[in-house]
């Protein structure tokens, strides 16, 4: 059979690339060994940037709704057991005065970061909804088919699968590898994989248990002196995480209760696992017309920045546009050359970041000397630098908030409110997008076939009243001019080709 993309995994980063590239209208194909998710829920928390890219395709509405809707700040402190006393909180990001999803400034003025809110719901129920969801878009999504083996040409990738009958010949032009942390295909092509590497391993234990009375003051998270690590899915179950070592029910049982503080209540023994925790980034993204993304780009260990299942899934929507113009012809392969180089840098921002921090995963090793960044500037502030970004130096930082970027290239679009329910976020997603106030630029944009949107607000922009901003399909901007240049058609073509490897 022939498809435009095959996807390799159906984890969240393979469920979302198959959502994203048939948002796009690209044909894709995804194969998944396992008959559904696992029953481990691992992943909780999604971030407010991933609540903007599942409302941009559609999905944000259809969400179950969640207890951690209010923002993605995911409080710890450290506790005799859940019943009993309760002693020091520790921080995931340097301490500020937030606001549900933006920052509070001085003299109590809001700045409004996101359309979107955090999403408080466990992967194995995440991922059906995606499933779902690149269904009706037109995914061709084949669980219980395991790849057997590839290979790839100058032409495109000719994969071997088997399902229930016999193997079977896939032959897409692409191919992107989701296929976990140990990626059977980032193995086959011999990229290699640096960072902390191993760290630990943890056995743990999911459990449903009546347990809401202890959630009341917005900590989800709890270190259990002499015991583990004891967090909730926010759905009445929870995982306690113990030392590795062998536990029978009982003393699951024990150990469960020592946790909570009392043993007078109804607990459920859901299933167990054994979890390797390790820190890894791939030294390249990418060879010839495979991709990795997700786990098998990017191992990190989980944290409170959500840098696990999020930047995955940020992977997913990266690539996806670019696939999405080479493959219709509106852009030369070497666009596809950018993704390397725009998520590479933050999958290692990432795991710096993860270990400037005491997260828990610092046992072994010496805290990374690094300015610590606050959830706001890694989950809406990361810069990218590409080829597919004018203006975006290397002397610009790797990350600040958005009113710090004020509309930089190479940031994501700031959000403002245009009417109720309707943020600039929402211009985006479809197509290049200039935003500007100014007919000439409205008919510079008209003879590139390229949408305009008239703002009056170009402030949060960084732009005059005569200025433009140039923005990408993933509502990252990749190039603006402040005023008025003497040719603005010329400038906008310039910019156009050279940023989205045009061939128009």
């Amino acid at each position: 059979m022939k498809t435009d993309v095959l996807v390799v995994g159906g984890g969240l980063a393979g469920t979302s690339a198959a959502l994203f590239l048939a948002w796009h209208g690209v044909r894709v194909t995804l194969v998944e060994k396992h008959p559904g998710s696992s029953p481990h829920p691992r992943a909780v928390g999604f971030t407010a940037r991933t609540g903007e890219m599942l409302r941009a395709a559609g999905i944000e509405d259809e969400l179950p709704p969640s207890r951690m809707a209010k923002g993605f700040g995911i409080r710890r402190v450290r506790v005799e057991s859940l019943a009993g006393k309760r002693f020091e909180e520790t921080f995931w990001s340097p301490p500020a005065e937030q606001s549900p999803n933006g920052r509070t400034q001085a003299g109590g003025a809001q700045v409004e970061y996101s359309p979107s809110t955090g999403i408080g719901v466990a992967q194995d129920r995440m991922e059906p909804l995606l499933r779902d969801k690149a269904r009706e878009l037109g995914a061709d999504i084949r669980m219980s088919t395991r790849m057997l083996e590839f290979s790839q040409d100058d032409a495109g990738v000719t994969a071997v699968v088997r399902g229930d009958g016999e193997p079977y010949e896939i032959r897409a032009d692409y191919l992107v590898a989701a296929d976990g942390h140990r990626s059977p295909v980032r193995e086959a092509l011999g990229i290699t994989r640096g960072g902390r590497g191993y760290l630990h391993t943890s056995r743990s234990v999911l459990f449903r248990a009546p347990l809401d009375e202890y959630l009341r003051d917005g900590i989800g998270q709890f270190i259990v002196d002499g015991v583990g690590f004891l967090t909730t899915y926010g759905d009445g179950r929870w995982v306690l995480m113990l030392d590795d070592r062998e536990y029978s029910e009982p003393e699951l049982r024990q150990q469960i209760f020592r946790a909570i503080g009392r043993d007078d209540l109804d607990v459920e023994i859901i299933t167990t696992g054994r979890w390797t925790i390790s820190a890894a980034v791939a030294d390249r993204f990418s060879r010839g017309r495979v991709f990795l993304a997700g786990d098998a780009a990017h191992t990190l260990p989980p944290s409170r920045g959500g840098f696990g299942a999020n930047v995955g899934i940020e992977d997913a929507h990266n690539l996806a546009w670019k696939l999405a113009a080479v493959l219709n012809g509106e852009s030369r392969p070497s666009l596809l050359d950018t993704y390397d180089a725009e998520r590479r840098p933050v999958a290692l921002l990432c795991h710096q970041q993860i270990f400037a921090r005491d997260d828990g995963h610092n046992r072994d090793g010496e805290r990374e000397d690094a300015p610590l960044l606050d959830n706001d500037a890694m989950h809406f502030g990361i810069l990218y630098r590409s080829d597919a970004v004018l203006g975006a130096g290397p002397e610009l930082p790797a990350a600040q908030r958005p009113e710090q970027w004020n509309g930089q290239p190479g940031t994501r679009a700031p959000h403002v409110w245009l009417a109720p329910g309707k943020s600039t976020l929402d211009l985006f997603g479809r197509g290049w997008v200039l935003v500007a106030d100014h007919p000439q630029w409205e008919e510079a944009s008209a003879e590139l076939g390229i949408r305009c949107e008239r703002l009056e607000r170009l402030e949060p922009f960084g732009l005059s009243a005569k200025g433009a901003s140039l923005v990408r399909p993933d509502g990252y901007i990749a190039w603006r001019a402040e005023d008025l240049p003497d040719d603005p058609a010329d400038a906008l073509k310039t910019a156009f080709r050279r940023s989205s490897a045009g061939t128009r």
